[in-house]
């Protein structure tokens, strides 16, 4: 009994639940778009203006040679009450032309056409001119430096044969790797560093202390490479 008392209780308040409106039929409409509709014609109304429709453009069919002139876009309804779109056209109208043709483009490959204009006497004709035109310009002797002439490394290279790290001349015990390591860092290259070890009397005197080893390079300076090229071009 306290069942039934119960099932009966809980219809009676779905009876009295209001009904959930569809959200998709709109409001009070059939749908969403006649509401939309009645919505811009009211709109339309209340500010006292036409309602908007959608512009119409006519098509017109032109031959591929006939010209586009104003005249022609007007009966298209092109330009013709759109914003921003009133720009007169030529009177005279104006043609497209699309070529396949471009001069900038060489044809030197294209044997048809190179044919036509060359034949094989007047490349042998061309190839003669150009034979003739062609010069040989024979070396000189290389100019020599302005200035103060300095030790030339390359030359010292190529005829002191020495080993690199061989010991070939006396140096004093005084020469420490401190004093070689200071002196060197005044050198913006090995090659400089050279060119003064024999300005200042090296190889045979090592004032400085670059070359404490006694190969007759300075400053971790190394004469293969030019050995090298000597004996590739010989």
């Amino acid at each position: 009994m306290m069942r039934f008392a119960l099932a009966l209780s809980a219809l009676a308040v779905s009876a009295c639940a209001p009904t959930m409106p569809d959200s998709g039929a709109g409001v009070g409409f059939d749908n969403y778009q006649n509401y939309n509709n009645y919505r811009s014609s009211r709109d339309a109304e209340l500010s006292g203006s036409a309602l908007p429709t959608a512009p119409t453009v006519a098509t017109s069919s032109l031959a591929s040679d006939e010209p586009i002139t104003a005249a022609t876009l007007n009966e298209a309804g092109i330009g013709q009450g759109q914003p921003g779109a009133n720009i007169a056209a030529p009177e005279s109208g104006f043609r497209v032309t699309v070529t396949t043709e471009n001069e900038g483009i060489s044809d030197e490959q294209n044997f048809s056409a190179v044919s036509e204009r060359q034949t094989i006497e007047s490349d042998a004709a061309r190839l003669a001119a150009q034979r003739e035109a062609y010069k040989v310009i024979a070396p000189t002797a290389l100019p020599t430096r302005s200035g103060a002439e300095g030790p030339n490394i390359v030359e010292y290279a190529l005829t002191n044969r020495n080993a690199l790290g061989q010991r070939a001349y006396g140096r004093s015990s005084l020469n420490t790797n401190s004093r070689y390591l200071r002196n060197c860092d005044k050198y913006a290259s090995p090659d400089l560093a050279q060119e003064a070890f024999l300005r200042a009397g090296g190889p045979d005197r090592d004032r400085m202390g670059i070359d404490p080893d006694g190969d007759g390079f300075a400053c971790s300076w190394d004469p293969t490479p030019f050995r090298r090229a000597q004996s590739a071009n010989g």
